[in-house]
């Protein structure tokens, strides 16, 4: 699949979301989305959780 065919899909499922289930549905559907990505980025060591641990902290990455 391409990139804006995936793009196009995501919208139209959100665009369905928010008709379905109105605004806070919306957001709940995007915050939770946002979350799977990332729990996913994690998991397969797209980041780094020990840099991401650090930035969340407020430690610099560099020294």
């Amino acid at each position: 699949m391409s990139t804006p065919l995936i793009g196009a899909l995501i919208g139209a499922i959100l665009a369905v979301v928010a008709l379905q289930f109105g605004f806070w549905g919306f957001v709940l559907v995007i915050v939770f989305g946002a979350i799977g990505a990332l729990v996913a980025a994690l998991a397969t060591g797209r980041i780094d959780f020990a840099a991401l641990r650090d930035v969340l902290t407020g430690r610099r990455s560099s020294r």
